[in-house]
């Protein structure tokens, strides 16, 4: 029996993945199953666009109907139509003169261009995150000339110095909080996009797009980013694996985590009614 139109949208890593990258087979059945029916799937990811786009077509999801909402939902692409249909971007000024402050507070940032990954700074964070990002990078001051148009988010890694972290984090609120919405999608990712911009609006964005109400979404997360999402749902679910702080606002927790199958009950039950 068809299912209602319907939209579920999943964060990546700890959600729909498992721990070494992978989409199950169980899952990756159960989605055909949903989409089959009627239901649309959305990968919602801190990632830029490329690297989530290329994600999605390594996972093998060949899924009429779905969307990939990059930067923490700063930009919404539609696979069929290989179209962007929403995008946000954090004011370029601004962007400058938080490479400055990051540059005085000795922490690592870095933004994007629709190409590449732009920041003044090399080094050991960069390195570390192009382990699982493989979109190429520019650096140098120059790099901010490939600054077209507003990036959608900005990341500051730092992989030893916690508190060096919060403190910028401080600074960068006390200086830009009415304009920029800051969080963590990791211990040592600290995620900066515009006040506008979050999963959750991503969701409302494509909820308004394909014409589904609210009350038919369902979003699955781990991590503080994608708590929007997980509350603008009209399901929200937390996986078994979340940060506590995920499962305490969700609707529903999972019975088992990313590595064995935690959404597919979910996608099974709608798919049935």
């Amino acid at each position: 029996m068809a299912v209602e139109k319907k939209i579920f949208m999943s964060d990546l890593d700890g959600t729909l993945l498992t721990t070494d990258k992978k989409v199950s087979p169980a899952t990756s059945e159960a989605l055909k199953k949903f989409v089959e029916g009627g239901g649309h799937f959305a990968i919602s990811t801190g990632r830029d666009i490329n690297s989530a786009r290329s994600v999605y077509d390594q996972l093998g999801l060949d899924l009429p109907g779905s969307f990939v909402a990059a930067y923490n939902g700063g930009q919404i692409y539609e696979v069929d139509s290989g179209k962007t249909i929403y995008r946000i971007g954090i004011d370029q000024k601004m962007v400058r003169e938080i490479f400055r402050l990051a540059e005085e507070m000795n922490i690592y940032i870095h933004t994007y261009n629709d190409d590449y990954i732009l920041s003044p700074f090399g080094g050991e964070c960069l390195d570390y995150y192009k382990m699982v990002i493989k979109t190429p990078a520019k650096t140098g001051w120059e790099c901010l000339d490939f600054l077209d148009v507003p990036p959608c988010k900005m990341i500051s890694i730092e992989l030893h110095d916690h508190e060096k972290q919060e403190a910028f984090k401080r600074e960068v609120e006390k200086r830009y909080g009415d304009h920029l919405t800051l969080m963590y999608s990791s211990e040592y990712y600290l995620e900066l996009i515009p006040k506008e911009s979050g999963k959750g609006e991503s969701l409302k964005k494509l909820s308004d797009y394909l014409g589904i109400p609210m009350e038919k979404t369902m979003a699955a997360g781990d991590e503080d980013n994608d708590i929007t999402m997980i509350q603008a749902a009209g399901t929200g679910i937390a996986m078994l694996n979340a940060s506590d702080k995920v499962k305490a606002i969700a609707d529903k927790v999972t019975n088992a985590d990313n590595d064995h199958d935690g959404l597919v009950p979910f996608l099974s039950k709608v798919t049935m009614m």
